[in-house]
C-alpha cells in the first residue's frame, strides 16, 4: 500500500517539473542531490557560493531554494535574509551540518520555511521538498486577488504599484494599464489589435507600433534581461502573453 502511494507521488513529481535552485558548496553532495532531483522530474540549477546563489534566487524564477548555511562569500543566513528583503516568496529549505537549536531558530525567523540537518536521509529531503512546493501553491498572496507575483516582480492592482526585488518600479499610467491587462489575461496570447482596442481604444491599423513600444518599455523596467524576456513573452505572428507563474 505504501509502495503504491510512493509510486503515485513519484509520477506526480515528474509531471510537476518545478525549478529548484540548489545552493551548496560541497561538490559531492551538490552533484548527488542534483542527480536525484532531476531523476524525480525537477529542473535543477545550482550555485557554489552565497553571492552566486543570491544573484540567481533574485533574478530568476524558482519554485524552491535548497540553501546550505555554511557557504563561501556570503552565508546562507545572509542569502535567505536578502531573498526575503526583496519580497520574493519562493520557499527556502535550509541545509546545514550545524544542528544547534540557535541556527534553526535564526534560519526560520529570517524567512526559512523548513530546516534539515546534515547528514540527512534523501527520502526525507525529497518528502520535505515536495511538501514545501505543494504548500507554496496556496500562497498567502493568493488570498488577495489584487496582488500578483511573477518571480521578483510584485504587482498590486488596487494600490497601482509595482516593485521588483523589493524596490519600487515607476511606470507611466499607460504602462501600468497595459501591465494590468496582461495580468488579467495571464498566460493568454493577446494580439496587438486586441491590446490596442482594450487598452488604448484604437483601431489596430492606425497605431500598430504603439503596443511594441510600450511592451519594450515594460521589459526594460521589469525583466532581468530585456533582450531575452522571461516575463512578457513574444508569440511569433500572434502577439504577446504574460508568462503563467
Amino acid at each position: 500500500m505504501l509502495g503504491d502511494s510512493y509510486k503515485w507521488l513519484e509520477s506526480d513529481l515528474k509531471i510537476m517539473n518545478e525549478r529548484i535552485l540548489l545552493v551548496e558548496d560541497e561538490e559531492a553532495l551538490r552533484m548527488t542531490l542534483t542527480d536525484r532531483l532531476r531523476s524525480e522530474g525537477y529542473q535543477v540549477d545550482s550555485a557554489t557560493d552565497g553571492d552566486c546563489g543570491l544573484k540567481k534566487a533574485t533574478q530568476e524564477p524558482f519554485d524552491l531554494v535548497v540553501l546550505d548555511l555554511m557557504l563561501p562569500c556570503r552565508s546562507g543566513l545572509d542569502v535567505c535574509r536578502e531573498i526575503r528583503a526583496a519580497r520574493i516568496a519562493v520557499p527556502v529549505l535550509i541545509l546545514t551540518a550545524r544542528n544547534q537549536t540557535f541556527d534553526k531558530i535564526v534560519g526560520l525567523k529570517i524567512g526559512g520555511d523548513d530546516y534539515l540537518g546534515k547528514p540527512f536521509d534523501t527520502l526525507e529531503l525529497m518528502a520535505r521538498i515536495e511538501a514545501l512546493i505543494r504548500r507554496s501553491r496556496i500562497s498567502p498572496w493568493d488570498t488577495n486577488p489584487n496582488i500578483h507575483i511573477f518571480g521578483d516582480v510584485c504587482v498590486d492592482l488596487r494600490g497601482t504599484t509595482v516593485t521588483r526585488q523589493g524596490m519600487p518600479v515607476h511606470l507611466a499610467a499607460r504602462e501600468f494599464q497595459l501591465l494590468r491587462y496582461f495580468v488579467s489575461r495571464r498566460g493568454k496570447t493577446l494580439s496587438r489589435a486586441e491590446i490596442l482596442k482594450e487598452v488604448w481604444g484604437h483601431r489596430a491599423e492606425i497605431f500598430t507600433r504603439t503596443v511594441d513600444v510600450h511592451v519594450a518599455s515594460l521589459r526594460h523596467k521589469l525583466e532581468p534581461d530585456a533582450k531575452r524576456p522571461s516575463l512578457i513573452l513574444t508569440v511569433p505572428g500572434m502577439g504577446y502573453k504574460l508568462r503563467p507563474n
